[in-house]
C-alpha cells in the first residue's frame, strides 16, 4: 500500500475537494485516466498483489445498486484476475470499496453528517455521482473508495464508470471487446464528480426485430424461452447502465412476445432502474399489435371508447408501481394512422378525449396520479399535422418531436414549447422499415448528420427526453455509443469531429493507430453511403434508358473501386490485429464495408450488364460475373458474421437484405443472380473498377469558413456541409467559368426551425439582386423521397451562369441550410 499523504496536506486537499465539489459547474474531464498500472502519492490499490478491496452495500439500498456491484467484481475479476467479495453490510476493518445511495446506504451517510465527504450539490441532483477516495473514514481503515449516487441509477453509474476506467467497454459482452489484463489497478486519490446528465431521460427501442434480434434470441440466446424475454433484457439492460441510458421501448413487431405479458419483464426492468416506456403507436405501454385481442376493427376510439378504455386501464393497474412514461395520443393498432376519425376536426377532438382518458386512468392508479405520472406525446407522422392543427396537450407531458424516419427532425419545439414543465423531446432514427425504403441491415447514418440534428434540438430545449430507434442493436454498437454519449454530456462533444470520434471509440477498443484507420475507413463509408445507402439502390427508371441509377459509369466505377478498397483494407488491418481483437473489428469494421461494397457491386455490375449486353456481350458476362461474385461474397461476410466468430455466439443475429419477402413495398427488389451459362469470370468488371480513377467531385465544394457559417465534417456525400448559423449569413462560390450554363445548389434536406414549413434562401450573382427560392418540405411528397434517398436537395438556380469569373453569393433567410456544392448541370 502506498504512504498516505502527511497530515497538514490530506486536510488541504480534503477541504479542496469540498470546494470544488460544492460548485456545480466541477465534472471530471473523461479524458483523463482514472486509474493507473502504477500508484501514486495517495493512490488506493484496489486489486493486486493477489488480493482485491472488498466491495460493499447496504442492504437497505436499490436492488440496481447490488446488480451494479456484482458486475463491478466480476469486471475487476477479468481484469486483474483477483474476485472481490461483495458483501452487504458496513466496514469491517481493512480497505474497502463502498457503493450506495445518498440517504440510503448508513455507512455513506455517517461519512457526510461527520463531514468526511462533501456531498455539496449531490442532494436531489438527477443521475448524479462522485467517486472519491476518503483517509481514514471510520476505525481500523486507512482508505477507502466511496462510489455515491444521488439516486439509484447515479450510483449504478458510478460503478459502471469505474468498470470502463479499469479498461472494460461497455460493449465488452455486445461486441466481443473483452478487457486487457492488468496486473495493477490504483485509483488516483481525490474526488471525481459526474452528472448531471444533459438530457433527462435517454433510450433506445428496439425495433423491426424480426430479421434479427428475435431469431437470434429465440434460436440462440434463448432457445428455451423461444423468445426475447427476460434473459435477453437483462442484457440489454446491463448494455444501457454501462452507456448511462435509462429508458427502453421494448421490442413491439407480431413476432415478439409483449413485453408486458411476461410479468417477469417488468420485475426486471425495476432491479435495474429502468424505466419503460413504449413507442409512439402503443399508447399507456400496450402493445397492440401483441395484446389486443379483440377484433382489431374495435381498436377504434371513437365507436369503442369504452373497450379501449378498459384495455388501457388494465395495464396501467398491473404497472403503476413502476417507474414509466406513459405514451399518451392515439394511433392505430400497428404503427398506423389512427381509425374513427374522418376529419381534421373530428381527429382533433378524438385525440383530445383519449389524451383525457388516458390522464383519468393515471389519476385513479399510479402514485401522484397524472400530475406527477412521467408522461411522452409523439407527434409522429399524420399526428404532427393533428397536432399543427390545434389540439391540448397537457403542460407536464413531454412533446416528444420525430425525425423523418431518415435523421432529418421534422420539427423543433418553439421556445414556449421547451419552456413547459414537461418539456420536449426527440425520437430519431437508425434503424427504419417504411416508406419509400427500409434500412434495416447496416449501420450507415453518419454521426456528424446524428450530432448536428441532435444539438440543433437540444439548443432549442428538446432535453427532457432523447430516444432513439437502434432496430437490432447489432450492427448499430457505435451509433447507439455516439447518441447516448450526446445525451449524457452534450458539450463534452460539441464541436469533436465525426472522424475524432471515430478514432476516440475505436482506439480504446483497438488502440490508437487501429483507431485512426478505422476512423479513416468509417468516414469514407459513411461519406459513400450518404449518396445512396446500401439498402436504398434502387431508382425509378428511365423511359427508354436501360441506365437505371443517376450515376454515370464512370462515376459507378470510381465508387466500386473505392468501396472495394476501404473494404479490403478493412480486413486487412483487421488481420493484423491481437486474435481477441478480430471478432469486434470484423463486427464494427469488416463487416459493414466488406457487405456494403458487396451489395454495390451486385447492384450496379447487374445494371452494367443491362446496359451492355447488347453492344459488348463479353463486357455483360463479366459483369454478370462479378453480380454472382458479390452474392457470394454476402453471403460469405453473413455466415461469417453467424456462425464463424465469437464461436457461434451471434447465429441468427445477421440477415442479408433483402432477407425475405415481408414488407416488400419498402424494401428493394432483390437483384437476379445470373445462371452460370449466362456469366463469365469477374476479372475484367474488376479490374475495371479497381483501375478506375478517383470520383471527380460532382459540383463545386463551398468555402470551409465563412462568417455566420459553420464546417461540419463528415456529413453530406462531400463529406462535408457549410452549416448557416442563423438567418442572414452569407457565404459565396467563386466561379470560373469557359462557358454559360445552367447550374443547381445541393443542400442538406434539413428542417427548418419555429413553424416555417419552408427552407428560405436566395442567391445572387455578383453585385447582383438576391433572387427568393422557396423550397417546401412537406414529408412524403416527391422532393422528399428524393431528398432522403439522395441525402440531399438539388435546387435549380433561377439564372444561367455566364462564363468568366464570378461570385456567387447564398444568403440564408431562414434556419437549415446546409449548403453542400455547386452542380453544373449544362450537361446530362
Amino acid at each position: 500500500m502506498k504512504p498516505a499523504l502527511p497530515l497538514p496536506l490530506r486536510k488541504a486537499w480534503i477541504l479542496a475537494i469540498a470546494a470544488l465539489l460544492a460548485s456545480p459547474a466541477m465534472a471530471r474531464d473523461e479524458a483523463v485516466p482514472l486509474v493507473h498500472d502504477t500508484g501514486q502519492p495517495g493512490a488506493l490499490l484496489l486489486a493486486g498483489e493477489g488480493h482485491a478491496l472488498p466491495i460493499l452495500t447496504d442492504p437497505h439500498d436499490a436492488e440496481v445498486v447490488r446488480r451494479a456491484a456484482a458486475d463491478l467484481a466480476q469486471d475487476i475479476a477479468t481484469v486483474s484476475g483477483v474476485k472481490p467479495v461483495v458483501r452487504s453490510g458496513g466496514p469491517r476493518g481493512g480497505n474497502a470499496v463502498v457503493i450506495g445511495t445518498l440517504g440510503h446506504n448508513r455507512a455513506i451517510d455517517g461519512l457526510v453528517a461527520r463531514g468526511r465527504l462533501s456531498v455539496s450539490g449531490l442532494a436531489g441532483a438527477w443521475e448524479s455521482f462522485v467517486i472519491a477516495t476518503v483517509d481514514r473514514p471510520w476505525p481500523g481503515v486507512d482508505q477507502a473508495l466511496v462510489i455515491v449516487g444521488s439516486d439509484r441509477r447515479g450510483t449504478a453509474y458510478g460503478a459502471y464508470e469505474l468498470a470502463r476506467a479499469i479498461g472494460v467497454s461497455p460493449w465488452a459482452w455486445w461486441a466481443d471487446l473483452p478487457p486487457r489484463h492488468r496486473d495493477a489497478l490504483w485509483l488516483d486519490a481525490g474526488l471525481h464528480r459526474f452528472g448531471p446528465p444533459s438530457v433527462k431521460y435517454r433510450g433506445i427501442f428496439l425495433n423491426d426485430e424480426d430479421w434479427g434480434l428475435y431469431p437470434w434470441a429465440a434460436q440462440t440466446y434463448d432457445p428455451a424461452y423461444g423468445n426475447i424475454g427476460p434473459r435477453t433484457y437483462q442484457r440489454v439492460f446491463e448494455l444501457m447502465l454501462r452507456l448511462k441510458a435509462n429508458t427502453l421501448w421494448p421490442a413491439m413487431h407480431k413476432t415478439t412476445r409483449a413485453f408486458n405479458a411476461d410479468p417477469a419483464n417488468a420485475r426486471l426492468a425495476d432491479s435495474y432502474g429502468i424505466v419503460m416506456g413504449s413507442s409512439h403507436a402503443e399508447a399507456m405501454l400496450r402493445n397492440n399489435v401483441g395484446e389486443w385481442k379483440d377484433d382489431p376493427a374495435r381498436f377504434n376510439y371513437a365507436t369503442n371508447r369504452a373497450g379501449v378504455r378498459a384495455y388501457w386501464d388494465e395495464r396501467a393497474r398491473i404497472n403503476a408501481g413502476y417507474e414509466s412514461l406513459w405514451t399518451v395520443g392515439l394511433r392505430g393498432l400497428h404503427d398506423t394512422g389512427m381509425v374513427g376519425a374522418p376529419t381534421m376536426a373530428a381527429r382533433q377532438a378524438l385525440l383530445d378525449q383519449a389524451i383525457a382518458d388516458q390522464r383519468a386512468i393515471l389519476d385513479a392508479h399510479v402514485p401522484g396520479g397524472a400530475a406527477r405520472a412521467g408522461q411522452i406525446f409523439v407527434p409522429y407522422k399524420e399526428v404532427l399535422d393533428i397536432y399543427r392543427a390545434g389540439i391540448h396537450v397537457p403542460d407536464n407531458v413531454t412533446i416528444v418531436w420525430p425525425d423523418d424516419n431518415f435523421g432529418y427532425i421534422r420539427q423543433f419545439p418553439s421556445p414556449a414549447e421547451a419552456a413547459r414543465s414537461g418539456g420536449a423531446g426527440v425520437y430519431y432514427h437508425l434503424s427504419y422499415l417504411g416508406y419509400p425504403l427500409a434500412y434495416l441491415w447496416l449501420y450507415t447514418t453518419p454521426p456528424a448528420l446524428v450530432q448536428e440534428e441532435m444539438l440543433r434540438a437540444y439548443d432549442a430545449g428538446a432535453r427532457q427526453l432523447w430516444m432513439v430507434n437502434v432496430g437490432d442493436i447489432k450492427p448499430a454498437e457505435i451509433g447507439i455509443s455516439h447518441f447516448l454519449d450526446l445525451a449524457w454530456d452534450v458539450e463534452r462533444w460539441r464541436g469533436t469531429s465525426q472522424h475524432a470520434y471515430l478514432a476516440q471509440w475505436l482506439g480504446a477498443a483497438f488502440g490508437p493507430q487501429a483507431g485512426e484507420a478505422g476512423a479513416d475507413l468509417l468516414d469514407a463509408h459513411f461519406r459513400l453511403n450518404m449518396v445512396r445507402r446500401p439498402d436504398h439502390l434502387e431508382w425509378p427508371a428511365h423511359e427508354e434508358d436501360r441506365h437505371l441509377s443517376s450515376l454515370t459509369p464512370a462515376q459507378v466505377d470510381a465508387r466500386l473501386g473505392e468501396m472495394r478498397r476501404i473494404a479490403a483494407h478493412a480486413e486487412q488491418v483487421g488481420q493484423g490485429l491481437p486474435a481477441d481483437r478480430r471478432d469486434a473489428w470484423f463486427e464494427l469494421v469488416g463487416f459493414p464495408l466488406g457487405a456494403a461494397a458487396a451489395a454495390n457491386v451486385r447492384f450496379f455490375a447487374a445494371e452494367r450488364f443491362d446496359e451492355q449486353v447488347e453492344v459488348d456481350p463479353a463486357a455483360a458476362r463479366s459483369a454478370e460475373g462479378a453480380v454472382a461474385q458479390a452474392e457470394a461474397d454476402i453471403a460469405a461476410l453473413t455466415q461469417r458474421y453467424n456462425t464463424g466468430i465469437a464461436g457461434g455466439k451471434w447465429r441468427g443475429i445477421m440477415p442479408a437484405e433483402p432477407a425475405d419477402s415481408q414488407w416488400r413495398i419498402y424494401r428493394p427488389r432483390p437483384v437476379v443472380t445470373p445462371a452460370p451459362l449466362l456469366r463469365s469470370s469477374p476479372q475484367a468488371f474488376f479490374q475495371r473498377v479497381d483501375s478506375a480513377p478517383p470520383a471527380r467531385p460532382d459540383g463545386l465544394a463551398p468555402p470551409r469558413e465563412a462568417a455566420g457559417w459553420r464546417w461540419i465534417d463528415g456529413i453530406g456525400p462531400r463529406g462535408g456541409a457549410l452549416m448557416a448559423q442563423a438567418p442572414g449569413a452569407t457565404m459565396a462560390f467563386t466561379l470560373d467559368r469557359t462557358a454559360p450554363g445552367a447550374a443547381a445548389l445541393d443542400i442538406l434536406p434539413l428542417f427548418a426551425q419555429g413553424d416555417a414549413r419552408s427552407l428560405h434562401l436566395a442567391v445572387a450573382l455578383d453585385d447582383g439582386p438576391p433572387q427568393d427560392i422557396v423550397v417546401p418540405r412537406q414529408v412524403g411528397d416527391a422532393a422528399w423521397v428524393a431528398g432522403v434517398l439522395d441525402n440531399r436537395l438539388r435546387l435549380p438556380l433561377p439564372f444561367v451562369l455566364p462564363a468568366g469569373h464570378h461570385r456567387l453569393r447564398v444568403v440564408a433567410q431562414g434556419s437549415g441550410i446546409g449548403v453542400i456544392a455547386l452542380v453544373d448541370t449544362s450537361q446530362p
